[in-house]
C-alpha cells in the first residue's frame, strides 16, 4: 500500500514538527542540487527553522544570486531600456579593451625602435630610461646565472678531483699490498705444488753410509763413514 495523502497544515506535536523539517529539508536541498546540476541553472535555497537557525545552498554564492535577482527585477522595473542599457554597457568596455590594445602594440613597437618618429623628446628618454632599467635587470640575472654556472662547474671539478684521489690512493694501497706478498712460500706454492728442498751434498751420502754395500770389507766400510 502506497503512503496516504497528508494534509497541509502546521504539525501541532513538536517532535514530529522537528523531524518533518529535517527530512523536507533534507529533500529541498536535494532537489535544489539536481536541479542546478541537470538543467545548469544557478539556485540559491535559504531556510530559517522555527528556532531561527540559518540553512542555506547555492551553485555559486547566495550573495551574488541575490544581486543578479535585484538587477533582474529593475531590468523588469524598467521595461524595454534594459537592453539597450546593456547594450551601451558592452560597446563601452569593448572600446576600453581596443584602446588598451592598440596602446600595447604601440608600447612593444616602440621597445623595439619602430614608430618613434611621432614621439615628443621627453617620450624618447622616458623610453630611454625604461630600457636602461630593462638592461640592467636583464645584465644582473645574466650575472647571476653565470655565477651559478661557475660555482656548479668548480663543485663538479672538486668532485673529480676527489674521485681521481681516491682512486689513486686505492691503486697506491694494492700496490703496496702486492709488494709485501712473500713470492716464494716456505712450503707450496700459490699453485699448491710441493717445492724441492734446496741440494745438500751430505744428505745424499746418508743412504750409502748407512746401508753398506755387501761387495766393501769391513775396512772399507769404515773408511767410507769416515769420509
Amino acid at each position: 500500500m502506497g503512503r496516504g495523502k497528508i494534509e497541509i497544515k502546521r504539525i501541532e506535536n513538536t517532535t514530529n514538527r522537528q523531524v518533518t523539517f529535517c527530512k523536507r529539508r533534507n529533500g529541498l536541498l536535494k532537489k535544489a542540487y539536481e536541479l542546478s546540476v541537470l538543467c545548469e541553472a544557478e539556485v540559491s535555497l535559504i531556510v530559517f527553522s522555527s528556532r531561527g537557525r540559518l540553512y542555506e545552498y547555492a551553485t555559486n554564492s547566495v550573495k551574488a544570486t541575490i544581486e543578479r535577482y535585484k538587477k533582474a527585477s529593475t531590468d523588469t522595473a524598467n521595461g524595454g531600456q534594459a537592453p539597450e542599457v546593456n547594450a551601451q554597457y558592452y560597446q563601452q568596455e569593448s572600446s576600453k579593451l581596443r584602446q588598451q590594445i592598440n596602446q600595447l602594440q604601440s608600447t612593444n613597437r616602440n621597445l623595439l625602435g619602430e614608430s618613434l618618429a611621432s614621439m615628443s623628446l621627453r617620450d624618447i628618454k622616458q623610453l630611454e630610461t625604461r630600457l636602461e632599467k630593462g638592461i640592467t635587470k636583464i645584465r644582473s640575472k645574466k650575472n647571476e646565472l653565470m655565477l651559478a654556472e661557475i660555482d656548479y662547474m668548480q663543485r663538479r671539478e672538486m668532485e673529480l678531483q676527489n674521485g681521481n684521489m681516491y682512486l689513486r690512493n686505492k691503486q697506491i694501497a694494492e700496490y703496496e699490498r702486492t709488494q709485501q706478498m712473500p713470492m716464494f712460500p716456505s712450503s707450496t706454492t700459490a699453485l699448491g705444488y710441493e717445492v724441492v728442498p734446496p741440494y745438500d751434498s751430505r744428505n745424499m751420502l746418508q743412504g750409502n753410509t748407512l746401508q753398506p754395500d755387501q761387495h766393501y770389507n769391513h775396512q772399507q766400510q769404515i773408511n767410507l763413514q769416515l769420509g
